[in-house]
């Protein structure tokens, strides 16, 4: 009687092999690990494969290029910002800025270094819309909750109202992350919410040099 022969164990369809799942790892931690280091336009897939001790070729098997791979490393905190602006209520009362939207700011101060580098002259187009796009999806939900939801013709400007609101956040952030002495987290989020909300700031005019 011949022995039985072992089957050779598969993955499920919708399983990815965890060999794939652990060099994806390994090169995202290796792509935001030399992001944090300088900017990323200087960035290439060489730099990469050697941090995350790859050869290019196993990069490439992964990722289309180097832009790609920014954006799936990127794809978690993208999402951790995402959620922090959802929980931000945009009918708050004008005169004080809700503490989620200070919260929102703090979670950007926290990780200053990596959207300088991913937001700045230097940094990656394809992040800064996929930030912007998902910031107005968050927006668009709050806003159409406050509507009433109905989904009526008012929808195609409720998504205009949506992208205006968040290409200004991704703006306030590019600069307020760049700035040498960049207010405190709870002041950027007070002078935003007066210029969301339309009321006027109580700092006044600057003082002349």
């Amino acid at each position: 009687m011949l022995a039985d022969v072992p089957k050779q164990r598969t993955l499920p369809a919708d399983r990815v092999d965890p060999r794939v799942l652990r060099t994806r790892a390994l090169l995202r931690e290796a792509a935001l690990a030399i992001a944090a280091e300088r900017d990323v336009d200087s960035m290439t897939i060489a730099d990469i494969a050697e941090r995350a001790t790859v050869n290019r070729a196993t990069v490439y098997q992964h990722y289309r290029d180097r832009d790609a791979l920014l954006l799936d490393a990127m794809e978690e905190e993208v999402g951790r910002l995402a959620r922090a602006a959802a929980r931000c209520p945009l009918t708050h009362p004008a005169r004080s800025a809700p503490g989620e939207l200070a919260e929102l700011f703090r979670h950007v101060e926290a990780n200053a270094t990596l959207y300088r580098r991913m937001l700045g002259p230097g940094g990656s187009a394809r992040f800064v819309n996929r930030l912007r796009e998902l910031l107005a999806e968050e927006v668009a939900a709050q806003l159409g909750a406050a509507d009433g939801g109905d989904g009526s013709g008012a929808a195609p400007l409720l998504e205009l109202r949506a992208h205006y609101l968040a290409g200004a956040f991704v703006g306030v952030f590019t600069r307020w992350v760049a700035m040498p002495g960049r207010p405190a987290a709870e002041q950027a989020a007070e002078e935003v919410w007066r210029l969301l909300r339309g009321a006027p700031s109580d700092r006044g005019a600057p003082d002349p040099p």
